[in-house]
């Protein structure tokens, strides 16, 4: 077994790679020479990334909706036939509902933003897991895109700090579930990375004592780079939580 744990394959599966974040990771692992299958609901954006990756290693485009397990257990069989044994899953799709006290919020809203990010995160976890304990050889890793939001709260965002915070719960259980296996489950928080989901952060965004103050962003590929840290390390070692934040952003203290 300790054979087995010492080197995953380099396919990775990318999930909101799009935009944001999900792109940045993308174009980070294509770089270093991972086949990367782009999924996300949209065609579009995921060609766009595929295009900004270059030849720089191969790329595949997966439309998925991952709230849909058919076409999660589709898009991970698609990896299985193009790529061979899958070495990682960054498990990052997500969305959030505008800013709302949790009686102002409806159910319609509350339950798109639990289906994107809770169930859609558990549908790819379950399909990467299956393929990773039944590949030969065993293993591979599950990074899991959990946020600052899984520590403390913004005003008003109820449905989103939930969601992350139950992905800590599904980090941890991965974590010790996929030991037998050779698989190692790891959570990246991030705060402030520059995306149209943050856009509003630099514009003003509220503060727990009511005011509405810029917040300083940084780079998305900052949290590329840590995504690939990550992946890069041998199955016997794991980063099991990191945060990775905009240095003066209000969080230390937030509240």
């Amino acid at each position: 077994m300790s054979e087995i744990r010492k080197i995953a394959a380099k396919t990775a599966v990318v999930t909101g790679a799009g935009s944001g974040v999900g792109r940045a990771v993308a174009l980070a692992l294509a770089g270093a020479g991972w086949s990367v299958a782009l999924a996300g609901r949209r065609d579009e954006p995921l060609r766009e990334t595929a295009r900004l990756a270059g030849e720089a290693a191969p790329v595949l485009a997966v439309p998925t909706d991952v709230t849909d397990p058919g076409q999660v257990d589709a898009l991970f069989a698609t990896v299985e036939e193009r790529f061979g044994p899958l070495g990682l899953l960054f498990n990052n799709a997500g969305t959030g509902a505008p800013p709302s006290l949790i009686d102002e919020l409806s159910y319609e809203r509350w339950r798109a933003v639990v289906d994107v990010n809770l169930h859609g995160a558990f549908l790819c976890a379950r399909a990467a897991f299956r393929a990773m304990r039944a590949q030969d050889p065993m293993g591979g890793r599950i990074i899991n895109n959990g946020s600052i939001s899984a520590h403390v709260p913004r005003p008003k965002s109820v449905a989103y700090t939930t969601t992350k915070h139950a992905i800590t719960g599904l980090t941890r259980s991965l974590s010790l579930d996929g030991r037998p296996y050779g698989i190692a489950c790891g959570q990246i928080d991030i705060g402030n990375a520059a995306t149209e989901m943050t856009r509003r952060m630099a514009e003003g965004i509220e503060q727990p004592d009511g005011r509405v103050v810029p917040e300083p962003v940084m780079d998305a590929a900052d949290v590329a780079g840590t995504v690939l840290h990550m992946a890069s390390l041998p199955l016997e070692a794991n980063v099991q939580f990191v945060t990775v934040m905009a240095t003066t952003m209000p969080y230390v203290g937030r509240g």
